[in-house]
């Protein structure tokens, strides 16, 4: 009887000892796997949005104003049969002169906005309409959604212009980089604001 409880005891040993480390290395084994599919996961990037398909595409304007270079970037809304002035876009209220994202505004070098100087840099183009008198803003903080976190602490320089009238509708935002000015043209509105060289 003895002699039959040892040889149980040893085959039980054996198959432990014989099993034990290939179990082991299948779970390491799979492990590995599931740390490699996890790298896989994290290193993956997401697609980027498609911004040509909003309701309101990006849009780019550049030229050069007395030798600089002038670069705006903004997305160009359509009026869609909406009043624009007063209503969609009301008076006495920052908006960010566009839709999305903040409109943006950069000069390569020192210029001049109505006779007053702004630095070279990159801005955010804002505006407050009213029926008489706009005001144009540049801001430091160029990279902003809307205009739902302005601060006007970070105003580089606001100047005032006088918006005038168009005869053909523009039905599509745009900006244009001119000789001697950059102007807004929307409906039935055009506001362009001098730009020269500084110093």
């Amino acid at each position: 009887m003895k002699n039959i409880v040892k040889g149980l005891a040893f085959l039980l040993c054996f198959f432990v000892f014989a099993c034990g480390p290939t179990a082991q290395s299948e779970q390491g084994s799979e492990a590995d796997q599931t740390e490699e599919t996890e790298t896989t996961t994290d290193t993956t990037e997401e697609p980027k949005e498609d911004k040509s398909s909003r309701p309101s595409p990006p849009k780019e304007a550049s030229g050069q104003i007395a030798g600089v270079d002038i670069k705006i970037d903004y997305s160009s809304p359509a009026v869609k049969g909406r009043t624009i002035w007063g209503d969609l876009e009301p008076y006495g209220e920052v908006w960010r002169t566009g839709a999305n994202e903040a409109t943006t505004i950069e000069v390569a070098q020192d210029v001049t906005i109505e006779g007053q100087t702004l630095p070279a840099g990159r801005y955010a183009l804002f505006t407050i309409p009213n029926k008489d008198k706009w005001t144009v803003i540049f801001n430091t903080e160029a990279d902003q959604w809307g205009d739902y976190n302005y601060d006007e602490s970070k105003d580089a320089l606001r100047v005032e212009v006088v918006p005038s009238d168009l005869e053909e509708q523009i039905e599509r935002l745009e900006f244009m980089v001119r000789e001697g000015d950059v102007a807004l043209r929307w409906d039935r509105l055009e506001v362009a604001f001098k730009v020269g060289a500084a110093g």
